[in-house]
């Protein structure tokens, strides 16, 4: 099942940049242009996540909040105003997480996968054209056979299958599998990719991007 993300910015550019990357991730998106636009969305569609702009026509996105409650969807707010006070005054109200513009596009997936899990909404199973991920198992299926992975290899893979079509930098990758406290070459990690690559016959659609990291083709 993909997550259904509504999105609430009145910029075009910038609601167009989220709603391209998050399909490339393999979500569904609605957008709206203003807060009276987004009730109406919610009155007719079930969301798990909402991202809000808070300078908004119509409703901001500080009264959008109550709305959003009521059908239990968690929401980040991505806003311009980047003092502490909007900040606190955001999280106070129930939302998620803040995010201040400009973001990096990264960041902010990454944190919706955490809002997404902490809600309990993140799905089980992940899908990559004939691949199959089991998050909870752990097991991989690709064409209908079960393929063995290792700890570090399963995480590898469902962090590709996450964002495909996007590059993963090498500091992102280490952070998300080793963890923060990783002492060691990053020549493991390539061993890792290259172990990948070969197990689930990724060789061609598991890119090196020189000098920063790989990227999974995004879906066709």
């Amino acid at each position: 099942m993909q997550e259904r993300i509504l999105i609430v910015e009145d910029d075009p550019a910038i609601s167009r940049l989220i709603e391209m990357n998050l399909s490339l991730s393999g979500y569904r998106t609605c957008c709206a242009a203003d807060g009276n636009q987004a009730v109406e969305a919610l009155r007719g569609q079930e969301f798990d996540l909402a991202l809000c702009d808070i300078m908004l026509p119509g409703l901001d996105g500080f009264e959008l909040l109550p709305y959003m409650k009521e059908k239990n969807i968690p929401v980040i707010y991505i806003s311009a105003k980047a003092g502490v006070q909007s900040r606190v005054m955001g999280l106070r109200l129930g939302a998620e997480d803040y995010l201040v513009k400009p973001f990096d596009i990264l960041e902010l997936l990454v944190r919706m996968e955490k809002v997404l899990a902490r809600s309990q909404k993140q799905p089980r199973i992940l899908a990559w054209r004939d691949i199959l991920a089991d998050t909870a198992s752990r097991k991989v299926i690709r064409n209908g056979e079960e393929v063995s992975l290792k700890p570090m290899e399963f995480d590898l893979l469902t962090a590709f299958l996450q964002h495909p079509g996007i590059v993963l930098t090498r500091e992102d990758l280490l952070q998300r599998v080793w963890g923060d406290e990783f002492i060691g070459e990053t020549r493991t990690l390539d061993v890792h990719v290259a172990s990948l690559r070969k197990k689930l016959n990724l060789n061609r659609e598991l890119a090196t991007v020189y000098k920063i990291g790989y990227r999974l083709e995004a879906q066709t």
